[in-house]
């Protein structure tokens, strides 16, 4: 896989957490995010594509109050209730993308919607350094890495403080300490990381541009006349 530059690669990310956000509120555990599965568009965004691995599962929208012990509550005005709806009930089956899988599925612990904060952490990860940071020469020797291996941060790649902040949260193997363990999509959309993201208005900020066009050839472009405007849409993969 490429890498991206890291004004893209958050682009891609927030769209992907606000995918991912919809999903969750519909009680849909999507359970394979990779880079395979992230599809561009025809006007620039990203789409999640092949849900044969996803779950559904119940859901209970709630009200957070903010807690008023937090550094936050010196600033004016009163906080106001956090909206949080992730999938409540655990699923005990193993399923994924050996490189994408979190730790909990692997040890058949059970495992809720925070395996696609996990994978949200590879996700990011590959789309800054190229490669997934576990990656073993087996499938065996991956899970071990999932498990046991400490996340490191290649040097060759300048990468911000903040970009590897999330990672690792995002990566932590107890998933009640994983970003996303209290306030779901709510946490992640909050880190450093996405600062300046719009997120009412993510889908209509104009994507970045690509080193390659869309449609490169004319055989590519009088195939696409032959097929359905929506398969159009889903057809290139951002990576």
């Amino acid at each position: 896989m490429k890498v991206l530059k890291e004004d893209a690669v958050r682009f891609y990310a927030a769209e992907v957490v606000v995918a991912l956000e919809y999903l969750h509120c519909q009680g849909i555990i999507y359970r394979d995010l990779k880079p395979e599965n992230v599809l561009l568009q025809s006007n620039g965004h990203v789409t999640l594509t092949d849900f044969d691995l996803s779950c559904l599962t119940s859901c209970k929208p709630q009200l957070l109050m903010p807690n008023t012990n937090e550094k936050k509550k010196h600033q004016k005005g009163q906080q106001a209730p956090i909206f949080m709806a992730e999938p409540m009930r655990a699923s005990n089956s193993f399923v994924g993308t050996e490189e994408y899988i979190a730790p909990e599925i692997i040890t058949g612990a059970g495992h809720t919607s925070a395996v696609d904060w996990w994978a949200l952490g590879i996700l990011l990860y590959e789309m800054l350094y190229g490669y997934t940071p576990f990656r073993g020469k087996t499938r065996q020797k991956t899970f071990a890495n999932i498990l046991h291996k400490d996340l490191k941060f290649p040097r060759s790649i300048s990468v911000s403080l903040h970009a590897k902040q999330i990672m690792y949260r995002l990566l932590h193997r107890d998933p009640k300490n994983r970003l996303c363990s209290r306030e779901g999509a709510n946490e992640v959309k909050r880190h450093p990381f996405f600062r300046g993201v719009n997120w009412a208005l993510v889908r209509c900020v104009n994507p970045p541009q690509l080193d390659a066009p869309l449609f490169e050839t004319i055989e590519a472009k009088k195939e696409a006349k032959l097929m359905d405007p929506e398969l159009l849409d889903l057809q290139t993969n951002v990576f």
